[in-house]
């Protein structure tokens, strides 16, 4: 039903980024729908994944480089906290989400209302890091006090790999004080490309609970 909703915000003629996730699916396949039926809209994936589903479903999709801006980006999150700021990086896309969602005059993120948290930290924190060195920088991320533990992210009894050919490190952090200073003091950290703090970045949010509600939340109101 998120899906669906947001896809209401889809006008004619616009050009938006199309995030990664199970959540997403629905809204690429409503999208799908909608094309079918004349809607015109070009999409910008966060993933491979993403691109390959949007293909099956119509939608014509283009390159970041490709265009100015964007002026809709509706992904899905992690983390909710009551400020709109975000944990991402579940499936392993942080690194191309959030250089579309900065790229993008509005992001609108769809989740299941169990993703809404009052601190952020539960869901482990993703860090995208170079495979060169990556063993120096969870020392340094558990050495610094940042979170209690990291581990280095597996599928398939093999090391994960992002889109880039990049590691990703999951930070336990149990309850983040302060978000915007943890991202900052994660970059300051040579090999580290991107984390999944997304900050001050969404703007409104479709959240869907069991009973078949709907909330919209507006962080900027």
């Amino acid at each position: 039903m998120t899906g669906v909703r947001a896809a209401d915000l889809v006008k004619h003629g616009m050009t938006i980024g199309i995030g990664s996730g199970s959540t997403v699916y629905y809204l690429i396949e409503e999208l799908g729908l909608r094309v079918g039926q004349g809607l015109e809209l070009t999409a910008v994936p966060t993933s491979v994944q993403t691109a390959e589903l949007a293909h099956q479903a119509g939608i014509p999709i283009s390159d970041l480089d490709q265009i100015d801006k964007l002026s809709l980006t509706i992904d899905g999150a992690d983390e909710i906290d009551p400020k709109g700021q975000l944990i991402k990086g579940g499936g392993g896309a942080l690194l191309q989400e959030k250089i579309v969602a900065a790229a993008s005059e509005t992001l609108v993120i769809i989740a299941d209302s169990s993703k809404l948290v009052q601190h952020l930290g539960k869901f482990p924190l993703p860090v995208e890091v170079i495979p060169f060195g990556y063993k120096q920088v969870e020392q340094k991320i558990v050495g610094a006090g940042f979170c209690q533990e990291v581990s280095l992210r597996k599928k398939n009894n093999k090391v994960f790999m992002t889109d880039h050919g990049h590691y990703i490190l999951d930070c336990d952090c149990k309850n983040i004080a302060d978000a915007a200073a943890l991202n900052l003091d994660l970059h300051l950290i040579p090999g580290v490309v991107e984390t999944g703090l997304f900050i001050n970045m969404a703007n409104k949010a479709i959240i869907g609970y069991e009973d078949g509600k709907i909330e919209l939340i507006d962080f900027n109101s």
